[in-house]
């Protein structure tokens, strides 16, 4: 079997899976912490079950150790996370102090968009809406692949023409004006 065929065959399970958490908590407004519970619990129950089972059948327990979490591992996402962190320290001081004011004014403008959308959706939503994309996009990208390249580049010519027209249209006539009366300031 190759990686695709299985890639296909396991990729149905999230959806559901976060289509499930999502209507549990959106429509029936369960608590995260309950749901998250309630899945310990199943998980819990299901290895006591499957241990209990095996020894009754005569079969040796099985083995756990494989799911300890070594220091060595958690030094590296812990060392991870502080490098995200100062990435991220850094990137905000280097926007704040050090770039133009148009790239100050174009963060601002995604952070309000980002902070509408946030009072629009939940977190919840926004994350099943996420895995949901984030499974669904690879697949119909891959499978119309030329399609969408080609409308891209359709988008591409047409938004330059579009852009040609207003620049002629609009900016070289401001341009124009802005010249004439500079050229008056300093006849006068």
């Amino acid at each position: 079997m190759d990686a695709s065929a299985t890639e296909q065959s396991s990729s149905p399970t999230a959806p559901v899976i976060s289509s499930v958490i999502w209507v549990l908590l959106e429509v029936y407004h369960f608590n995260f912490v309950t749901v998250v519970s309630w899945v310990a619990m199943a998980i819990t129950t299901l290895l006591f079950l499957w241990g209990n089972i095996r020894k009754l059948l005569g079969k040796a327990p099985p083995n756990m150790s494989g799911l300890e979490i070594s220091e060595q591992s958690a030094l590296e996402v812990a060392n991870a996370c502080r490098g995200i962190v100062e990435e991220v320290v850094k990137w905000i001081f280097h926007l704040s102090v050090e770039r133009g004011w148009f790239v100050f004014v174009q963060v601002v403008a995604g952070l309000l968009l980002l902070s509408y959308v946030g009072t629009v959706f939940s977190l919840l939503t926004l994350l099943y809406i996420g895995v949901v994309m984030g499974l669904t996009v690879p697949v119909s990208y891959k499978k119309y692949e030329d399609k969408i390249k080609s409308g891209g580049e359709c988008l591409k010519v047409k938004s330059r023409r579009f852009y040609d027209m207003i620049d002629d249209k609009v900016i070289k006539n401001m341009k124009n004006k802005i010249v004439k009366e500079e050229k008056e300031k300093k006849i006068q």
